[in-house]
């Protein structure tokens, strides 16, 4: 039997005795979410030059990541809105079940664009999944507590992401590729089953009217701009009717956005949002952290693969220090912070870590060890811990219960965006370094075969292990210094992004964490729902 929390009632420990034991089954299944999520995101990293190898598309190897970010960019917003008209419990499941099956035909793709459009179903389903584990949480767990159970999510993340990169590598290894998605369907079976029978989040229906013209320009205004940002330089120059269109056209649709928004009854994400500098400045060094994340994520194993040589298992296995100091220091600050009230400290302290990582990143050449790798993935991971959940529980804290779903929603967002344009502009900065960079250490003739053979100045052309084993070692190590030189200046964009995200946060203006809740978790007696005090 669960208590729901009532207005006006003088009996808070025995509702957060009988909270406790529904939020716990709530907090299982977004566990579970949350692996399902974050197997998707770990797995694919090391096996990027094996899926190119085989289906082509080498010069677009970047798709592969971006097109499920894009696709959960779109949804993201969407997701909290339809959330609070047919429930959290509803979307989630839904978002589980669209991710499944993004799953399924990413492993029997026949060929390169087939899974990039597979991706993108994958990423459709995460943009449900992600935003509204953070909207439950929001509405069950008071701020107070909320940093030690969003640092448990963020914690079970990290565990997923410690053994999805070296579990990644080995099944590309031994057995194959497509094993990496197929490897989703019984966890989210799982999930669907827990959730389907012990998450019961109470939903107070009320009338509401879609921002169908917010939700239609918004999504296509960040499409356009990040599909410019992807192809610049690459598919079409910088400055081709192409690229300047598709801008032209996100700034186009994004002005007509925010002509709906301001005319809207209920907008998509309401602009009065931002008039809050807490949420404003907590997006900004969102974005920024996850810029820096996923470019950790899908580019290290570049360099680890290309320069240092190493195969795709071991690629997989040198992303697990850094994610295992994620879990630690995501488990440590949400447990401090639950207990201190404060914030604003442990994220400085962890971006601060984070640069110190990337300033060792950026001295890395081939002569580079897998230790001193070790040593600046642990900074990096030990900062993320400290950031990624820290920056929702900020928000979260700081909207009525009315603007929650919303603003969770456009955290997730943000950290979308960062993720896409993160990938693409560090994409960009590779392959368009990589041409002049191998031009230093490769003779003439051999670049002349590289063009024959349409992979120049492709990332994916050259940190294959299996095509540099096959090339003379004079050749072999040309490759590694010039993909060496060009991935520099990525680590260092990279840099410049924790930069930006410190100087954000250290606008934002810290409150104390409320200690309510604003609904609990679990079935109430009548049906209906009641709201917790909701005291802000």
């Amino acid at each position: 039997m669960t208590a729901v929390a009532t207005r006006g009632s003088t009996t808070e420990p025995s509702e957060k005795k009988g909270a406790n034991r529904a939020v716990l089954a709530v907090f299982g299944g977004l566990m579970l979410g949350s692996l399902v999520a974050s197997l998707n995101l770990t797995l694919v990293a090391p096996a990027l030059p094996t899926i190119v190898a085989e289906l082509g598309g080498i010069a677009d190897y970047t798709w592969i990541p971006i097109s499920a970010m894009l696709a959960s960019t779109i949804v993201v917003p969407i997701a909290g809105k339809l959330s609070d008209i047919y429930g959290r419990k509803p979307l989630y499941m839904t978002g589980i079940v669209v991710f499944a099956i993004g799953s399924a035909l990413s492993g029997l793709a026949p060929n390169f664009w087939f899974l990039v459009f597979a991706r993108f179903v994958q990423g459709a389903g995460m943009g449900f999944i992600m935003p509204l584990s953070q909207a439950i949480i929001g509405d069950i767990i008071s701020p107070r507590e909320r940093g030690k159970y969003q640092g448990i999510l963020g914690a079970s993340f990290g565990v997923a992401s410690i053994v999805g990169p070296a579990a990644g590598g080995f099944i590309t290894d031994h057995y194959s590729w497509r094993w990496l998605f197929f490897v989703n369907l019984p966890f989210a079976v799982l999930t669907l089953i827990v959730v389907a029978l012990y998450m019961h989040v109470p939903n107070e229906r009320r009338k509401h009217a879609l921002d169908i013209g917010g939700s239609v320009t918004l999504s296509l205004g960040i499409a356009s701009a990040l599909l410019a940002t992807v192809w610049g330089g690459t598919q079409y120059a910088w400055d081709s009717w192409q690229i300047i269109g598709l801008y032209s056209a996100a700034v186009v649709l994004l002005a007509v956005f925010i002509w709906f928004e301001r005319r809207a009854p209920e907008p998509v994400l309401p602009l009065y949002l931002f008039k809050s500098s807490i949420f404003t400045f907590s997006n900004i060094a969102g974005i920024g952290v996850a810029m820096t994340m996923f470019g950790a994520i899908f580019f290290l194993p570049v360099f680890v693969q290309g320069v240092i040589g190493n195969s795709a298992t071991n690629s997989g296995e040198i992303l697990v220090p850094m994610l295992l100091a994620m879990v630690a220091s995501s488990i440590g600050s949400g447990q401090l912070i639950s207990r201190t009230g404060r914030y604003k400290v442990i994220l400085l302290a962890g971006l601060a870590l984070m640069a110190a990582g990337y300033v060792m990143i950026t001295t890395f050449d081939i002569h580079t060890t897998n230790q001193t790798l070790v040593e600046a993935m642990i900074l990096i991971g030990l900062g993320l811990g400290c950031t990624m959940q820290t920056y929702t529980l900020v928000v979260q804290n700081s909207v009525t219960r009315a603007d929650l779903a919303v603003a969770t929603s456009a955290t997730q967002l943000s950290r979308s965006i960062g993720s896409a344009l993160g990938l693409a502009i560090m994409g960009t900065i590779l392959t368009q370094g990589l041409a002049s960079a191998l031009a230093t250490y490769l003779p003439p003739s051999v670049l002349n075969q590289f063009h024959a053979s349409g992979g120049a100045a492709s990332a994916g052309s050259v940190f294959d292990p299996t095509l540099l084993a096959h090339l003379p070692p004079a050749i072999a190590a040309g490759i590694r210094h010039g993909l060496s030189d060009a991935l520099h200046p990525v680590f260092v964009a990279g840099l410049a992004m924790i930069v930006v995200a410190f100087v954000a946060t250290l606008f934002i203006h810290e409150v104390p964490l409320r200690q309510t809740a604003h609904v609990a978790a679990g079935r109430s007696r009548g049906g209906a729902v009641k709201d917790a005090e909701t005291a802000v």
